[in-house]
């Protein structure tokens, strides 16, 4: 069973934000602050729609929904946007969202070719756990996908020559490297209630707090690269290009955690 109105409200937010990283896009290539200004009010209005259709699902459902693959896809794109959106407010960064802005459409594009179809949950996923599990790992995501961005920033920042609009609209390397590191930080301690809370669930539901699923394993990897690029930093004083790269390949890790297990090494936590 689909819902027509919640199909409706996807592809207004596909489409919305389509339009936003367009907008954010001109807005870099012609320099016009108004295109910037547009551009956070549509991935606005597109983040308040996104959000009413995931109410609607739930809902609907009668369950949090991110138990699928179409789910847990358009959750991740929420959860990228809501962070970006932030961190682009919060520092006055609009140049920010030309960078995550087609990173959220590419998710929710992949969200848009999954099945919408709403499923009777199995008995294991029948649990209150599923809320805390699954939330955090979708700010986790977001908050690395953020970090991700900004590794890309900086690096190409290095290469960029100076000009009054860049130097207003990109912080310093600096300033971006010390962000980066904030949004690793929030990144890494949701993602440690992820598997803290994934391993309370999988003792209550088959009676193991860990079983090496492949999901579990690779999250435990992307966990493991975040805590060495924390720790090199705060105890090696490991800043700049190094820990913008460790940023990048961080971020790999966790698309590969998503998609990559769930299309090549399936097990519990596979999403269909």
């Amino acid at each position: 069973m689909t819902l027509p109105l919640e199909n409706i409200l996807f592809y207004g937010v596909l489409c919305l934000y389509f339009l936003a990283m367009i907008l954010y896009f001109l807005f870099v290539a012609l320099k016009k602050e108004a295109l910037g200004k547009g551009a956070i009010w549509v991935q606005i209005l597109g983040l308040v729609l996104h959000t009413a259709a995931i109410v609607l699902r739930g809902i609907v459902a009668g369950r949090l929904p991110l138990t699928n693959q179409y789910e847990f896809a358009t959750a991740f794109a929420w959860g990228l946007c809501l962070v970006s959106l932030v961190f682009i407010l919060r520092f006055n960064f609009p140049i920010l969202g030309a960078f995550a802005a087609p990173i959220t459409f590419l998710i929710i594009g992949y969200a848009a070719l999954q099945s919408k179809e709403i499923r009777a949950l199995m008995p294991a996923l029948q649990s209150n756990w599923l809320g805390f599990h699954v939330s955090t790992a979708i700010i986790a995501y977001g908050a690395f996908g953020v970090s991700f961005v900004l590794g890309i920033i900086f690096l190409l920042r290095e290469k960029m020559k100076a000009s009054g609009f860049l130097d207003q609209h990109i912080p310093t390397r600096e300033k971006l490297d010390m962000l980066s590191y904030r949004s690793v930080a929030l990144g890494l301690l949701f993602l440690t209630f992820t598997i803290v809370t994934g391993a309370i669930w999988a003792e209550r539901a088959w009676g193991s707090y860990w079983s090496w699923d492949p999901k579990e394993t690779w999250s435990l990897v992307t966990w493991l690269v975040y805590a060495a690029y924390l720790h090199l930093r705060i105890r090696r004083g490991w800043q700049g290009r190094s820990a913008a790269i460790f940023a990048v390949v961080g971020f790999v890790c966790v698309i590969f955690t998503y998609i990559g297990v769930n299309t090549l090494l399936p097990g519990v936590h596979s999403y269909k």
